[in-house]
């Protein structure tokens, strides 16, 4: 990817300079949700998401037990133009309205990604409006920014289908990695865990409901690299624990209950809730002094028991604590067309050589994290 930094103070669209209200079109496709929203910055006053629009895929996946990336990458390229309309449409807004486009062109699944990246292209060069490639993950990692107005440095647990990492927070394009997952991401651990009980996808939801009626007590489940220094993750070893745990009551009894399956549910998301806590407890201890708070984004932020963990932990150790409303944990444009206007009122933007990116690395000091997720790349 070719990036072109220009000095604010050039740059300007319809007459507006960069300091002046920003309106910016967004759009996201890196996985299985195809999403287009529009975000509008005025000076003196908190974002705004003026429009919001996601076509999720569950059902054309469901038959196969998970994501498969060339139906996804059909979906996508059949459903972007008509998500930007309504996201248009929404905002009461045309294009002669924007001040950029900003979309998703990494990392994730390289078809999903592409059908955006040549959208948004298209869209850039019918109309010249300028275009701003964003990093997946920094929609994320940025989104406590939009939401929340959090200042500059935090702790980000950036926890999803096909991502886990600790990022401490510096800046817009300033991010160091503290620690990941070396293996499955605690989503796609999820995800395994409700294929292997028979539970519909996608499995954080269907887990954490049917762990409400679970005894989290009765299976011990294993805490991996608790026993070890430092703040990386592993959770393939938990689900073949639960696997294994699984198999062995079938053995025994010939079938498991509905008991079995709400007990082993609330043990297996017990034991993520621990891990991920523990670690953020060690992650603010990396990290260096004066951050701002602890937040957390990412699809698995929506669950309850984990949120709640994270919570006291952030408590315990005197920071506040920052969640994006649920809508905004799990992939959608609003977060790309906020990263993507903080960018561009830095003075980035990107050209027609901007390219799709199955990997991309927030941190690009640290060496590379071990393994690929189902949901896009470890990056």
């Amino acid at each position: 990817m070719v990036g072109v930094v220009l000095p604010a103070s050039r740059i300007r669209r319809n007459g507006r300079a960069m300091g002046e209200t920003l309106t910016i079109l967004g759009l996201e496709s890196s996985c299985d949700d195809t999403a287009a929203a529009i975000v509008r910055s005025r000076p003196g006053a908190a974002p705004e998401i003026l429009s919001s629009v996601v076509q999720g895929q569950t059902a054309l996946h469901a038959p196969f037990g998970g994501v498969v990336p060339e139906i996804a990458a059909r979906a996508h390229a059949e459903k972007l133009d008509i998500c930007v309309e309504q996201a248009l449409a929404e905002a009461g807004l045309g294009l002669s309205d924007l001040d950029a486009i900003a979309v998703t062109a990494g990392p994730g699944l390289i078809g999903g990604v592409l059908s955006g990246v040549m959208c948004a292209k298209g869209i850039a060069a019918a109309t010249g409006l300028p275009l701003v490639g964003v990093n997946h993950l920094a929609g994320h990692a940025l989104t406590p920014r939009l939401t929340d107005g959090l200042a500059f440095p935090y702790l980000m647990l950036l926890a999803s289908g096909g991502h886990c990492q600790f990022l401490r927070v510096d800046g817009v394009a300033a991010f160091t990695r503290l620690g990941g997952t070396i293996d499955d991401a605690p989503g796609e651990a999820f995800d395994k865990t409700a294929k292997l009980l028979a539970l519909p996808q996608p499995g954080g939801p269907a887990v954490e409901a049917e762990a409400e009626t679970g005894d989290a007590a009765r299976f011990a489940f294993p805490r991996p690299l608790m026993d070890r220094p430092g703040c990386d993750m592993s959770f393939s070893g938990l689900k073949t624990a639960l696997l294994r745990t699984r198999d062995r009551i079938i053995a025994e009894k010939g079938g498991i209950t509905v008991q079995d399956r709400a007990d082993m549910c609330a043990g297996f998301q017990a034991a993520v809730r621990d891990v991920l806590a523990g670690k953020a407890r060690r992650a603010i201890d990396a990290a260096p002094q004066g951050l701002t708070a602890l937040a957390v984004a990412g699809g698995v932020a929506a669950n309850r028991a984990i949120r709640t963990a994270l919570q006291e932990v952030a408590a315990q150790a005197g920071l506040p604590f920052v969640a994006p409303p649920l809508r905004l944990c799990t992939d959608n444009a609003a977060m790309i067309a906020w990263a993507g206007l903080e960018r561009f009122r830095a003075g980035e933007r990107d050209d027609m050589t901007l390219t799709a990116r199955p990997r991309w690395p927030l941190d690009t000091h640290s060496p590379t994290l071990i393994g690929a997720g189902k949901k896009g790349a470890k990056a």
